[in-house]
Order: C-alpha cells, then sequence, then structure tokens
C-alpha cells in the first residue's frame, strides 16, 4: 500500500467529520421527535432556550445545547442578531408535519434499529445465518412505517394506483385488495379511506404489527372495510384480488419467486400485482449516490439479514433492480411485467398473468 496523498487524506478526513456529524445529529433528532420539541416549534416562532423549556416542560440547559447542535447541523436556524432559534417552512415540514409528504424524522428511528441490532448482524456475517425482521428491536418497525409513509401519502393514490392499467377505475366501483407485508397497514388504510367502496386485506407475518395496524384502523375509522391478519405472503388466503400490492417487502422474502406464484393464485382473471421497490438501477455503479448509499445501508442491516434468516433465502436486498425483479416474477408465474411510476425512492412495476 502506497503513502497517503496528505491533500487527499485531509479531504477525506474533512468528509468523515461531515459523516460523523450526521451519525451523531441522528440521536438528537429522535429526541426532538420523542419529546416533541419539534412540534413545539411548528408555529415559526423564535425561541430562546427559556422559552422553550416554558413550551416544552423541558430543561432549558439541555435544550440549550440541543439547539445549538440543530442550528449547526442546518436542522434549526439561529439568528446571530436576536440569540434565537426558529424553525424555517422547510425544516418543518421535514420534522413537525407528521402527515405531510416531507416528513423525515421518522426515518432516524430506522437508523436507531441499525445501530441497536449492530450484534446481531455482526453474528450473522460470522455464520452466514439471517436475522430475521422480528428478530430486531421495537424501533424498527414504527420507524418502517414512519419512513415509508409520507412517500405514500404522497404518491400511491395520485401516482402509482393511476399509472396501473385499469386499476383505479376498479377501485373506484368495488373491487378486493390484498396488501401483503403490510407492516403498520399504512398503505392499506391510505387506500381504504380514497376508495371507500372497495374492501382491503391487509397480511403480515409479524402480530405485533398486525395488531397495531388494527388499531390505527380503527382510529382512521376503515375498521369496517379493512380486515387485518396475520399470514406469510405464501400463505394468505386466496380471495380472488383484483389487486395484490407488496410495498417494499418482495426483496426481503426469502422466497420472493414461491411468494410470487401464491400471488398468481390468489388473483382474479384479470386482477393486477402491483410491486413497489426501492429504487435503484441494475448496475452497482449506477446506484452509488446517496439514495443507493441508505438502500445499501438498511440493506446489508435490515432487508439481507431477513430473507437470509428465511426458507430458499434468495437475498434479492433492497437494490436489486429492474432486471432482476422481472425474473422473479417471470419466475413466478407472470408473462407481463412493466415499470409503471417511479419517484426518487422507489419504482413500482405492474405484473399480469
Amino acid at each position: 500500500m502506497a503513502a497517503p496523498d496528505p491533500e487527499k487524506l485531509n479531504a477525506f478526513v474533512g468528509k468523515l467529520v461531515g459523516d460523523l456529524g450526521a451519525a451523531t445529529s441522528a440521536a438528537l433528532v429522535l429526541l426532538g421527535d420523542r419529546l416533541g420539541i419539534y412540534k413545539a416549534m411548528a408555529d415559526g416562532v423564535a425561541v430562546t432556550p427559556e422559552t422553550l423549556a416554558e413550551k416544552t416542560g423541558l430543561n432549558a440547559r439541555y435544550l440549550r445545547e440541543w439547539l445549538s447542535a440543530q442550528a449547526a447541523a442546518g436542522y434549526i436556524d439561529y439568528s446571530a442578531k436576536s440569540k434565537k432559534f426558529k424553525l424555517n417552512p422547510e425544516q418543518c415540514a421535514a420534522f413537525a408535519d407528521e402527515g405531510g409528504p416531507g416528513f423525515f424524522a421518522g426515518a432516524f428511528e430506522l437508523a436507531q434499529a441499525m445501530w441497536l441490532d449492530e450484534p446481531k448482524i455482526a453474528e450473522a456475517f460470522k455464520t452466514g445465518k439471517g436475522v430475521g425482521w422480528h428478530e430486531h428491536s421495537h424501533c424498527l418497525f414504527r420507524g418502517t412505517e414512519r419512513f415509508f409513509r409520507p412517500g405514500y401519502n404522497a404518491h400511491l393514490v395520485s401516482q402509482w394506483i393511476p399509472s396501473l392499467r385499469g386499476v383505479k377505475e376498479k377501485l373506484e366501483r368495488g373491487a378486493k385488495v390484498a396488501d401483503v407485508g403490510c407492516g403498520h397497514g399504512a398503505s392499506t388504510i391510505l387506500m381504504a379511506l380514497a376508495y371507500p367502496k372497495s374492501k382491503f386485506y391487509g397480511y403480515d407475518y409479524h402480530e405485533p404489527s398486525i395488531e397495531r395496524a388494527k388499531k390505527l384502523a380503527k382510529e382512521a375509522g376503515v375498521s369496517k372495510r379493512v380486515t387485518f391478519e396475520k399470514a406469510s405472503a405464501k400463505e394468505y388466503p386466496a380471495l380472488g384480488y383484483d389487486l395484490v400490492a407488496f410495498f417494499d417487502c418482495l426483496h426481503d422474502m426469502g422466497d420472493p419467486v414461491g411468494a410470487g406464484a401464491h400471488v398468481r393464485e390468489t388473483l382474479a382473471d384479470d386482477g393486477a400485482w402491483m410491486i413497489v421497490e426501492p429504487f435503484a438501477h441494475d448496475d452497482l455503479k449506477d446506484n452509488l449516490n446517496p439514495v443507493g448509499r441508505v438502500y445499501y445501508a438498511a440493506s446489508t442491516m435490515i432487508c439481507t439479514p431477513a430473507s437470509l434468516s428465511q426458507e430458499v433465502g434468495l437475498g434479492l436486498g433492497a437494490q436489486a433492480g429492474e432486471a432482476r425483479l422481472k425474473k422473479v416474477v417471470k419466475d413466478a408465474g407472470f408473462s407481463k411485467f412493466r415499470r409503471a411510476a417511479e419517484t426518487p425512492f422507489n419504482l413500482v412495476f405492474e405484473a399480469r398473468a
């Protein structure tokens, strides 16, 4: 190994300082989210640590350090003249608007799960065994819901479903839909709210997630039209669905081909399979970007271990790409496969028998 170039080394260390700052800031985002600090600042009014302490009931000294760190990260604005802090509209959208399309605070719960479960993944590296979804820390399940929900809010009803041939019209008239790997049911509930004449069935093998989904459906007022049930992707009931949806979960499955074959058996004759997957190109070099960085990390710590813990253990990974997904779908017995829509974070595919 040659000696490092001093200038290049300094530049690389500078990059690492930035990355370390991002990693340490993630813990502070969790604090701000869980303690309600961002929401207390959502009115955009500039505050001192003391006035923020009055609003939140939290300690002013701790708040001063937290606010200073957030300002250094660019997550909160600071005025040197007034010596006050505030959220600008974009920061508010990312950290305080839970139901908005730009909400990002929930993603940091996902990151927390990676840190907490690192010892389990380290052991899996040595043994080659998997780590099941259910074996992760609980913050993963809540973080996954909160990470993906803004994208669903922004695109599912307005863009993704209309991109499927004839599906929107069926849902408006009244159809049967299976949401497989539904987790906490964010996607299922959103569809149920948008299409009141249709019936929705959410399936997931993780019992605590199913119980949480039932509670959320009741709170949303759609529990009479949504049924949540514990079932795997290869065992959920066949009810002649007009649409079967897999949201960001096919790559997590040990046997995605077997799951796809079961989808084919459960669809109505003219039914469609909607597959939503993390955005990825087929060639690794094209995924070496900020989005790929996040997804490869999640794939290393969560997705690939989940797949390797199951039967077959294909291990597609979160950056499978369209070509590999097409092969899975074709091997499952589907003759038609096309990219229907895309966003910076997701690819949407439509498959038909």
